[in-house]
C-alpha cells in the first residue's frame, strides 16, 4: 500500500468555549490515500467539519498527529501551511466566501496571482468557462445566483490543480437541482486532474458517489452503515 496522501493519529481538537475547551474531535485515525474520494457523514455537530479543518491545516490538533504530503502539520507555522495549501490544496464552502469587491474572474485569478502564477488570469478564464460562467467572469458576487457563486468558488479552488480538494458542504445551500449541478462539476474536476477528494455532506445521494463514507459521531468515527 502507498504511503498515505493524509494520515491522523489519534488527532484530537479542542476548541476555547465560555466555560473553558471544549473536546470537538476525541483521537481519529485514518488514512487517506491519492485519487480516493471519501465522504464525510453524521450528525450536525459530529465534527465533521472540524476533521476538515484539520485535513487541511486550518485549525490545528491539539493532540495526536496529522500529516498531509509527507508533512507533520503540527510541526509547521503558519507560513509554511499556507505555502503547502496553496500549493497542494484547494477548498470549497458551503457559503462560497467570495470576495464581494471583486468580479469572479478576479475572485479565481487573485489566489494564482499572489501564487506567481504569470497565467493568472488566462488560467482563471479557462477555470470559469469549464465551469459554464464564461459570460459571467466580469459580474461581482452580489450579481450572481447561488449556483453560479458556487461554481466561481470550485473554479477558485481547481485553478491551481491542486492534489487535494476539501469541500464542506459545498451543495448545502443550494435547491436540489442546482445542487446536483455542482457536484457533477465537483467529482468532474476530480476525474479531470486526478485530485484527491475529501468533502463533509448531508446528502445521501452525494455521499453515496464517493469511493468510501466515513461516518462521525460525537466527534469519534463511528461504525459505517450496512450497505
Amino acid at each position: 500500500m502507498s504511503t498515505p496522501l493524509l494520515s491522523l493519529t489519534g488527532a484530537r481538537l479542542a476548541l476555547d468555549g465560555n466555560a473553558g475547551p471544549v473536546e470537538i474531535l476525541h483521537g481519529i485515525t485514518l488514512d487517506v490515500h491519492s485519487g480516493e474520494t471519501v465522504g464525510l457523514v453524521g450528525p450536525s455537530g459530529s465534527g465533521k467539519s472540524s476533521l476538515l479543518m484539520l485535513m487541511g491545516g486550518l485549525e490545528r490538533a491539539t493532540g495526536g498527529t496529522v500529516r498531509a504530503f509527507g508533512h507533520d502539520l503540527g510541526d509547521m507555522n503558519e507560513d509554511a501551511l499556507a505555502r503547502l495549501r496553496r500549493a497542494h490544496v484547494g477548498v470549497v464552502f458551503q457559503s462560497f466566501h467570495l470576495i464581494p469587491t471583486m468580479t469572479a474572474l478576479e475572485n479565481v485569478a487573485t489566489p494564482l496571482e499572489l501564487a506567481g502564477r504569470r497565467d493568472a488570469r488566462g488560467r482563471a478564464m479557462e477555470e470559469l468557462a469549464a465551469m459554464g460562467l464564461a459570460g459571467r467572469a466580469g459580474h461581482y458576487p452580489s450579481q450572481l445566483s447561488g449556483g453560479e457563486q458556487q461554481r466561481v468558488a470550485l473554479a477558485r479552488a481547481a485553478a491551481p490543480r491542486p492534489a487535494l480538494i476539501l469541500a464542506d458542504e459545498p451543495t448545502g445551500n443550494l435547491d436540489s437541482t442546482t445542487g446536483t449541478a455542482i457536484a457533477d462539476l465537483l467529482f468532474g474536476l476530480r476525474d479531470r486532474d486526478g485530485a484527491t477528494l475529501v468533502l463533509v455532506t448531508h446528502d445521501p445521494d452525494l455521499a453515496a458517489r464517493c469511493d468510501r463514507v466515513i461516518s462521525l459521531g460525537d466527534g469519534r468515527i463511528a461504525p459505517a452503515a450496512a450497505a
